[in-house]
């Protein structure tokens, strides 16, 4: 009963598995992978860009085109504001600004205070992925892309996320054998 106890105290506080369920991270993580997810660190530090998190994305944010930015939007920019409640579901996405941060996405790329971030060697290209109008990353937000760009729904389409809405930072894959190791 103490081990079973102990185990669920472990995965609500510490660490946790996920289960990859589409293709919106690949080629760095593929549908049915499984992850573990360290649930503690950002009680001491910030999320940073580059981090790969498991988060609840906005309510909407699987309703399709339209119903998923918390606010009107110009048709070249990113949602600007997510929807004001979270969702149930959990997203696995990169981090590709945080708070104070201006966005926008050429090819794909985001282009964080006028820098495009090209050296994403882990990403799949999609060159009519443009978003040329930028928009600024609110204090306490987070900008979330996944890395196979043309097929993920992400803070493009649904704005940035807070930060209490991140469950952690995935660290390393356990399933299947040949993909174990640290991301």
């Amino acid at each position: 009963m103490l081990a079973l106890g102990l185990a669920l105290a472990i995965q609500a506080w510490v660490v946790k598995p996920y289960q990859i369920p589409s293709g919106s991270m690949e080629p760095t993580l593929d549908i049915g992978q499984r992850v573990l997810v360290n649930r503690f660190l950002y009680h001491f530090k910030d999320p940073k860009v580059g981090d790969i998190v498991v988060f609840h994305p906005p309510e909407g944010a699987q309703g399709g085109p339209g119903e998923q930015c918390g606010v009107n939007r110009g048709p070249a920019e990113p949602c600007p504001e997510a929807t004001a409640k979270e969702a149930s579901d959990n997203f696995i996405k990169r981090i590709v600004a945080g708070p104070g941060d201006t966005i926008a996405v050429k090819s794909g790329h985001p282009v964080v205070n006028g820098e495009i971030l090209a050296d994403e060697p882990y990403i799949n290209p999609c060159p009519t992925c443009n978003l040329p109008k930028p928009i600024t990353v609110p204090p306490d937000h987070y900008f979330m892309m996944g890395d196979n760009r043309g097929a993920s729904d992400d803070s493009r389409e649904w704005g940035p996320i807070p930060r209490d809405w991140i469950i952690g930072e995935a660290f390393a894959t356990y399933w299947p054998p040949n993909r174990i190791g640290g991301l």
